[in-house]
């Protein structure tokens, strides 16, 4: 049987180069394609920053490795066990020996199970914790990012980032890195254990290596595009129900479900496809491994059958029944990390990806932060002036220019103007939302950039048109969260904005169940308890942006009675189209196109008969004009 050895040694040369290319492949070829987009951050950079979450938990990670080895050990010898135990069965009918063999296989496997739960338990609960790290630290870092940079991203995004993303690198920690290791190290001590056994028959097994390179770079060709199509077959059908269900009242007024459904089954229909065909390329890749493997066994059955049944050599070893028993174990456990290489390899490079991902957000540097020399405010008089303030959003596209003026504590201060003329942009800068090109803000003679952020927004209590609330009940949409304010206070405020009269209607009262976006409670009831939660932490400064907006006339009724009270509070700042509802300010400034045309009371400005003149006499006319 000597003639078959330059074949073998050709063909095992040519799978040992197969086989180290296929690591290679597996590691490197998804580097750019894959993912959808080109790195911008290597592998190396990214390696380095994810250690530094993993480094704390060094300990428990070498001592999951060292857990691990017993794993292997048991992969690399119950085969030799069992050859020996058929070995013991068909020649020696030793009994003890036999019964020490079993004993021994069993103990190594209830081992090997121990080993594995304990290894993945250890694995689970670092992984979590380390996720858990991350969520925590890139959610602290959005809250730190500005409106300008929150506007920006997609809010889709964030929460991809913040879930999806960050569960792609806990199954790195937990999962991916381990099993590469491991079949690594599998695949390494399988094939030495071979070739001490017997080196002629791994010889053999080597020469069907280059078919499994063949098949795996073939499947990932036509898996990657069958992802591909899945995935954007997933992003097109969650978009188009993400639009549809948060329109579906429109849909319903304007009876076009039958379209909305067409639409939906199409895309619905192309989906299933696209994963129709990638179930059809996973399923001829494995068959086809399968089909290897079953070769290798059939050749190992043969050749080393007929060197045994003729009592001869093969290439000039003996070949045993035992031994023929533990290569067949062996081929099983070599081929089976080799198939899973690849895939593993890929869930390496996506959890690059998504790393890459939640480090561009952490890379984004917050654009208002706090100086170095800011300080702590306990209390604020409620001072606020504006010196020659400019300001854009866009570079050279001014929102204000040159816009300067002083109020006084506890005055009660209006800002008119057309859409677009600068009014809330003014109530954004004062809590320093953005940072000013030109000029100076200041809050009590103090440079608002002189000042802590988080102690500069303590002072302001601020109530906008689109109040938001969040899923929880009345009590902590009041408090948000702050557990130091008793019930007590928490209803005087409500008495004091009239929110008690609807909430005291209520079954539950303060613990109503508020849900997604308090839609369970009318316009009104959401303004009365932003009213509620911006009184009960006792600001200095109050801002309504256009709080009178889309409300019934008795809610508004009790929202001016509400404001009535307020004046008495602090500083006052209030955004209104209403010019009816800004007649007792102490000074109303209009605003155009970002500067200050006409200041003073209400009627000093009629006095004026200038653009405040006109805009009143405008809305008084349509006012009488529907009440006729």
């Amino acid at each position: 049987m000597k003639e078959y050895l330059p074949i073998l040694i050709v063909g095992a040369i040519i799978g040992c180069v197969s086989l180290i290319f296929l690591i290679a492949f597996a590691a490197v070829k998804n580097k750019k394609e894959d993912m959808g987009f080109d790195r911008n951050m290597p592998d190396s950079e990214i390696i380095v920053r994810l250690l530094r979450y993993a480094k704390p938990h060094w300990k428990k990670f070498l001592l999951a490795l060292v857990i691990m080895l017993f794993s292997i050990a048991y992969d690399v010898v119950s085969p030799l066990i069992i050859g020996h135990i058929e070995e013991t069965i068909k020649e020696r009918f030793e009994m003890s020996y036999l019964l020490i063999l079993v004993a021994l296989y069993g103990s190594l496997l209830v081992v090997s199970m121990v080993c594995t739960y304990a290894q993945a338990m250890i694995l689970q609960k670092t992984g979590q914790k380390i996720l858990s790290e991350l969520r925590e630290d890139i959610f602290t870092h959005i809250q730190s990012l500005s409106h300008e940079q929150l506007n920006a991203i997609p809010v889709g995004k964030l929460v991809t980032r913040v879930c999806n993303d960050t569960n792609a690198i806990s199954m790195m920690f937990t999962n991916i890195l381990v099993n590469l290791v491991k079949n690594l190290m599998v695949i390494l001590g399988v094939l030495v254990a071979m070739l001490a056994l017997n080196y002629a028959l791994t010889l053999m097994v080597l020469c069907f290596v280059p078919f499994v390179l063949l098949f795996t770079v073939i499947f990932r060709l036509f898996s990657r595009k069958a992802h591909r199509k899945v995935k954007d077959g997933t992003t097109d059908i969650n978009t188009y129900l993400s639009e549809n269900l948060s329109g579906i009242k429109i849909t319903q007024i304007f009876n076009r479900e039958d379209k909305k459904l067409s639409e939906f089954l199409e895309k619905s229909a192309a989906l299933r496809k696209a994963k129709q065909n990638q179930l059809f390329v996973f399923g001829i890749f494995r068959p086809m491994v399968y089909m290897l493997y079953i070769s290798s066994v059939l050749c190992l059955l043969y050749l080393g059958g007929r060197g045994y049944i003729k009592d001869s050599t093969f290439l000039g070893q003996h070949i045993e029944s035992w031994i023929i028993v533990s290569f067949y174990m062996y081929v099983n456990k070599f081929f089976n990390p080799i198939q899973t290489l690849a895939e593993q390899f890929n869930m390496l490079q996506s959890a690059f990806a998504s790393a890459e991902k939640i480090f561009t957000i952490f890379d984004m540097e917050p654009q208002i932060i706090d100086e170095s020399d800011a300080i702590e405010l306990d209390e604020i008089k409620g001072e606020i002036e504006f010196r020659d303030v400019w300001f854009a959003y866009k570079t050279d596209e001014w929102v204000l220019k040159g816009v300067s003026f002083h109020i006084e504590p506890k005055q009660t201060v209006a800002f008119v103007g057309a859409t677009g003329s600068g009014k809330t942009t003014i109530l954004s800068l004062i809590c320093r939302n953005y940072d000013i090109q030109k000029g100076q803000i200041l809050i009590d003679g103090i440079d608002i950039r002189k000042i802590k952020i988080s102690s500069l927004r303590r002072h302001f209590g601020q109530m906008l048109q689109d109040v938001f609330l969040f899923s929880g009940t009345i009590r902590s949409n009041i408090l948000l969260r702050s557990e130091d304010i008793g019930d007590e206070t928490v209803m005087d405020a409500c008495r004091y904005v009239n929110a008690d009269k609807f909430i005291s209607r209520l079954d539950a009262g303060l613990d109503e169940s508020v849900r997604e976006r308090g839609n369970n409670f009318s316009a009104g009831q959401r303004q009365l308890l932003s009213f509620a939660r911006a009184i009960v932490h006792r600001p200095s400064v109050m801002i309504l942006d256009e709080a009178t907006a889309n409300i019934d006339t008795e809610t508004e009724l009790l929202i001016q009675d509400s404001l009535e009270k307020m004046r008495n509070i602090g500083t006052m700042l209030i955004v209104a189209h209403r010019l009816s509802t800004i007649q007792h300010a102490d000074n109303i400034i209009l605003l155009s196109h970002g500067e200050i045309i006409e200041q003073g009371t209400h009627q000093e400005l009629l006095k004026l008969r200038g653009r405040y003149h006109h805009l009143y006499t405008l809305q008084y006319d349509k006012q009488q004009l529907e009440q006729s």
